[in-house]
């Protein structure tokens, strides 16, 4: 039975969203306090979270790098080190098993010194030099940061040099002595999503409130920002204005002038070394020629400006194929295609006589493995990292050059026993005909049901393809569960398309998918809904909660992590405007005839027998705001029902901010799923 719509002032719930009130944090630390005790006799709660840090920690673990000058760059985290050390050496060196590394910035100790929970937001970095850079540091993992000028060279911060406070937004280097900045200027100057809605061109020396204003954005918009190219010789500015999630206006600034880039506002762009590349979201008719739907296509810059439309297609989808994604060498584009969910790489090459495509040499693509092909330096050569794993293999990274074979650098080590699982794709069809697939991590011996776990996600493009999880091996897999990972329609699995039949009033096609995916298993025997546990987090969170309303006979126990609730007030939460592209308006009447059937917190009811459930989130989450989670929880104790919830008080979107907080939630999560659907439940 769903419950109508509450306007605010009905919602008895709503002095939960006051994130730091008193009275919000009381009960937080209430309901904290009564899940801890909940695990406090659980023998193996200790010993799972000791096993999980050791992993997360490791110092076997691959310490990925991306190269900027002569230095390759890391950010390493472990027990000595829990925010991390940001550090750097030399190719040589890392080519070594245990390289020497220069430590450019430890930021515990800044966070110690500063008195400051600092947590490493990214550090862009000035081109050509590599001297200089605008460090990001978040305070407990939010997605607000401040900025500071970092010298590369002193490794110090640079006196009287740029510097922001905290906020949501984006910088980034125009020159040596110039940034462009999109930052809460104030009264008026964010949208209605929480970011910035101007962006400024901040000149060194200058008071920031006299920075000359780019662009200005209205309320409506999600954000504006602008960048430069600064690789010698292809020297670009550019701007951008997102009006929603999903469309955006784009410009190239020449002096005060903005040209704007006559592109289809939903789609994808680069521009690298004159060319321009474009990623089709929809059908794109031009006087040229149509470009279908989730392609890949060049044109030079001049030409595109100059009113050419000749594109060349360097990738378009076929049946079961979509392009995952795209990386530039100096030369070459190695384009990512997803073939019915399995990864393959080629290389697309321009010519005298156009361009040619090509399989990736020296990579077996066959499998359920993941191939992921990055440019090491675009501008300076064809080399390129190549990162390979699944789900029952730790990574291997290679490094390799267009023509070459790859040649490994680094092998992760196993984390968990693999030995008698398998990797098995599996078909379902949903409620309206479609075909649904997923992937089975599985015992071969399994002969009876068993406490299964569905992941799920199935939103916003994002593909979920196989990938070595040591935690979710160590404390699922090892013990005999089975993990599932339902592709289910709102991802990046085929495609936009894909993505496009789930959305706004076709939401509920991803949870009919999932729902189907649930069938399946139970149908095959491999579980019972008993045993059947269901798994999500943002967006998967909204998933597992609507599973939870929808079909609470069909699962045994559930975990919400960082999860959207209340769709009725998330557009007033935080981010939450920027996602309307993806649910709908909620003010809209007609919007909220559909929306209101998938809001958990509306579809709840007294007399439902629900499924075990556990929510975690944070209360540094600036992007999901936790009194969804907060909200949901209240709402179904005061109907009676038994829910678990946590929150951290730190870790941003994430959900945690440094290894020992995310072995806790972890722990946390694994040990409620086993002892609700395992033996010992």
């Amino acid at each position: 039975m769903a419950l109508s719509g509450c306007s605010t002032d009905e919602d008895p719930y709503l002095w939960l969203e006051d994130v730091g009130g008193d009275e919000a944090l009381a009960w937080v630390a209430e309901r904290n306090d009564a899940t801890r005790d909940a695990f406090a006799e659980d023998p193996a709660f200790d010993s799972l979270q000791r096993r999980l840090l050791g992993i997360f920690d490791a110092d076997d673990r691959i310490p990925y790098v991306y190269k900027a000058g002569d230095w390759y760059y890391n950010l390493w985290k472990d027990e000595a080190n829990p925010r991390g050390l940001w550090r750097r050496t030399t190719l040589e060196e890392y080519r070594k098993p245990n390289p020497t590394w220069e430590v450019v910035l430890d930021i515990d100790a800044l966070g110690r010194d500063e008195g400051e929970n600092w947590v490493y937001a990214g550090a862009p970095i000035l081109v050509p030099t590599h001297d200089r850079c605008l460090l990001r540091l978040s305070r407990g993992g939010a997605d607000a940061f401040v900025v500071r000028e970092f010298d590369l060279v002193a490794r110090a911060f640079v006196e009287d040099g740029f510097s922001l406070p905290e906020s949501k937004g984006s910088v980034a280097w125009a020159g040596p002595d110039e940034i462009f900045v999109a930052t809460d200027f104030g009264a008026g100057t964010m949208t209605d999503s929480g970011y910035p809605r101007i962006v400024k061109l901040w000149r060194r020396g200058q008071p920031l409130e006299e920075a000359a204003t780019v662009f200005e954005g209205e309320p409506s918009d999600v954000s504006v920002g602008a960048y430069a190219e600064l690789s010698p010789g292809f020297e670009m500015q550019f701007v951008y204005r997102g009006r929603d999630f999903y469309n955006s206006d784009h410009f190239i600034r020449r002096g005060e002038q903005l040209i704007p880039l006559e592109i289809p506002s939903d789609a994808g762009y680069a521009v690298h070394r004159g060319r321009l590349y474009v990623t089709t979201r929809s059908d794109w008719a031009t006087e040229a020629s149509t470009f279908a739907t989730g392609s890949l296509i060049a044109l030079e810059l001049d030409r595109f400006l100059a009113g050419g439309r000749g594109f060349a297609v360097l990738f378009e989808p076929g049946e079961g194929t979509a392009l995952s994604g795209y990386s530039l060498t100096r030369h070459h584009v190695l384009i990512n295609i997803l073939d019915n969910v399995r990864n393959r790489i080629e290389v697309a090459t321009p010519g005298p006589e156009g361009w040619t495509t090509a399989p990736l040499p020296g990579v077996d693509a066959a499998g359920f493995q993941t191939l992921d092909a990055d440019a090491v330096d675009p501008d300076g050569d064809d080399r390129f990292f190549l990162t390979t794993t699944d789900y029952l293999t730790p990574s291997t990274l290679a490094l390799a050059s267009v023509g070459e074979d790859p040649v490994v650098l680094k092998r992760a080590p196993g984390k968990f026993d693999a030995a008698g699982l398998s990797v098995a794709q599996h078909w379902t069809e949903s409620a309206d005909g479609t075909r649904i697939p997923y992937f089975q991590v599985s015992r071969d011996d399994t002969g009876e049901p068993r406490p299964t776990l569905l992941y799920g996600y199935g939103g916003f493009r994002i593909p979920l393809v196989p990938g070595y999880s040591a935690g979710t091996g160590a404390a699922w897999l090892e013990r005999g569960g089975v993990y599932v990972v339902a592709n289910i329609r709102g991802g990046g699995e085929f495609g936009p398309e894909w993505h496009q039949a789930a959305l706004k009033a076709d939401r509920p096609r991803a949870y009919e998918d999932f729902i189907a995916v649930a069938e399946d298993l139970i149908r095959r025997d491999v579980t019972t809904p008993e045993l059947l546990g269901a798994m999500g987090g943002s967006n998967g969170g909204l998933l597992v909660g609507n599973v939870l309303t929808m079909r609470p006979d069909l699962f045994g126990a559930i975990v919400a992590q960082v999860p959207l609730f209340d769709m009725r007030r998330y557009h007033e939460l935080l981010a939450g405007a920027s996602w309307m592209a993806e649910y709908g308006d909620p003010d809209d009447p007609g919007e909220w005839a559909f929306i209101e059937g998938f809001s958990p917190y509306h579809n709840l009811s007294r007399d439902v027998d629900y499924p075990g459930l556990l929510v975690t989130t944070s209360t540094r989450d600036d992007r999901v705001h936790p009194g969804h989670a907060r909200k949901m929880v209240a709402k179904m104790r005061d109907m009676g029902h038994d829910v678990l919830y946590y929150e951290n008080v730190e870790g941003g979107h994430a959900g945690a901010a440094d290894n020992a907080q995310r072995a806790y939630m972890w722990t946390l999560a694994f040990r409620f799923l086993w002892g609700t659907l395992g033996p010992d439940r």
